[in-house]
């Protein structure tokens, strides 16, 4: 369609000089000349991110990319949730308009490289990884090659009143390290009369992975889906069942507060916030918000997540979304997306991605830049964030689970969870949850 306007253009251009050609006799035939406008090629950028910060700073990196551009445009366009993001671009590359660049949540990452329509990044071009922070490199290396580009990427983290834990008699910088300090914690305040005696969290499958990873377990077998295709998942293991018993114990002496819905980010943080919870636990992500939230009500603090007791620091799981380049286009335009998002996840601008929005950086380049100029001098909390993801051991557990049922596995955890919370048994919760998670695996892997 281009091709045909810009002819279009071509030959309405000619017909008009033509017109008035006759009473110009002394322009030579070079001056007649008329080139045909060049074609820039656009290059089509889909993320998931509904705000408009996040949104804006997208776009920003996109206007100065294509400043520097004479052959490539990206255009950048927001397509909903996560899920829909990756949908969309399915269906689109079913109908032979695929966009080049998708961000990809980091539960996505089978289902992504399971339709088949993405290209590795490491195949198209060169690609240095020495500089991305390892921890994060790692959720996204499947089969020894990495996939995608790190770009959002977060964990969680420990939240606290320091007003309420002073008031419960404890120094206003301890942090409770294990399952059993937090109980213990939570039940001297109360018997102290500290209103708000509780530790809040929303009720996402999100955590269960991150203690799950502590323990140095994994979700699902074959090496947490990294040695070859998970077949089954680990959700009435020991460790699994360690959490299980945590939160059927912070349920049973009231020492645990939710809005009730699963998944509700917002209004667990608004809890805390509000002064209604001594422990928060969300992520890193939130930092900003959450503090700013606080600002004037009460002193607020953070530290590493609370692990299982009998346990030794294993490291979280990285959460937050990826970069995927769709394989059905020429060279030239793949080599072109490559470098747009190489751009954009320079060590410059993950400092000024970090900044906006609490994400990490995800390049050691952009951590040493942030020291060297004093950001966590005056911001000490995003430090304990880092110190947190860079103190994570590299194994399977750390890297995350890879199935293509991960998101109805969270859905499953959450509904066990629920259940615990409300009194049912353990073991019996935890049984039903893997029941149902592996036969939709089994149902999955039917199709490969």
């Amino acid at each position: 369609m281009k091709k045909l306007i810009y002819s279009l253009m071509f030959l309405l251009t000619l017909s008009t000089f033509a017109f008035a050609g006759g009473s110009q006799e002394s322009k030579s035939s070079e001056d007649t000349k008329v080139e045909a406008p060049k074609e820039v090629k656009e290059i089509y950028c889909w993320h998931a991110f509904s705000d408009a910060p996040r949104s804006k700073w997208i776009q920003d990196r996109a206007d100065e990319f294509n400043a520097t551009q004479s052959d490539f445009k990206v255009v950048v366009e927001a397509k909903g949730s996560y899920r829909d993001t990756l949908q969309a671009a399915v269906l689109a590359d079913k109908q032979g308009a695929a966009p080049h660049i998708v961000q990809v949540f980091e539960v996505g990452s089978q289902l992504a490289f399971d339709t088949g329509i993405f290209k590795p990044i490491g195949e198209i071009g060169s690609f240095d990884t020495d500089d991305y922070i390892q921890p994060v490199l790692n959720y996204y290396t499947l089969n020894g090659k990495v996939n995608s580009i790190p770009f959002n990427s977060s964990s969680p983290i420990l939240y606290i009143n320091k007003d309420k834990l002073v008031e419960a008699g404890y120094d206003a910088d301890y942090v409770p390290e294990t399952f059993s300090d937090v109980i213990e914690l939570l039940e001297t305040a109360k018997s102290k009369g500290v209103e708000g005696a509780k530790f809040s969290f929303c009720l996402h499958g999100w955590y269960f992975e991150q203690w799950m990873s502590e323990q140095g377990a994994e979700m699902v077998n074959n090496g947490n889906g990294r040695d070859a295709r998970a077949t089954e998942t680990m959700l009435n293991s020991p460790a699994a069942m360690k959490i299980g018993e945590f939160v059927s114990e912070l349920a049973s002496k009231d020492l645990y507060t939710y809005t009730g819905k699963f998944e509700d980010w917002d209004g667990n943080d608004a809890i805390f916030a509000e002064g209604k919870a001594l422990l928060h636990m969300t992520s890193t992500a939130d930092l900003g918000n959450i503090a700013a939230a606080c600002e004037g009500k009460f002193d607020m603090g953070v530290g590493f997540i609370p692990i299982p007791d009998g346990s030794e620091r294993n490291g979280t799981v990285i959460g937050g979304a990826s970069v995927w380049i769709a394989k059905n286009h020429p060279a030239d335009e793949l080599e072109a997306a490559r470098d747009f998002v190489l751009y954009m996840t320079n060590t410059e601008n993950m400092v000024s991605w970090h900044k906006l929005t609490g994400y990490y950086p995800v390049r050691n380049s952009s951590v040493e830049a942030l020291k060297e100029e004093g950001w966590f001098d005056t911001d000490a909390k995003q430090l304990v964030a880092f110190n947190q993801l860079l103190s994570t051991k590299i194994n399977k557990a750390t890297a995350g689970a890879v199935a293509g049922t991960l998101l109805d596995n969270r859905t499953i955890i959450e509904e066990a969870l629920q259940k615990i919370i409300q009194g049912a048994d353990v073991k019996a919760s935890l049984d039903e949850a893997k029941e149902i998670s592996d036969a939709k695996l089994d149902e999955y892997n039917a199709n490969f």
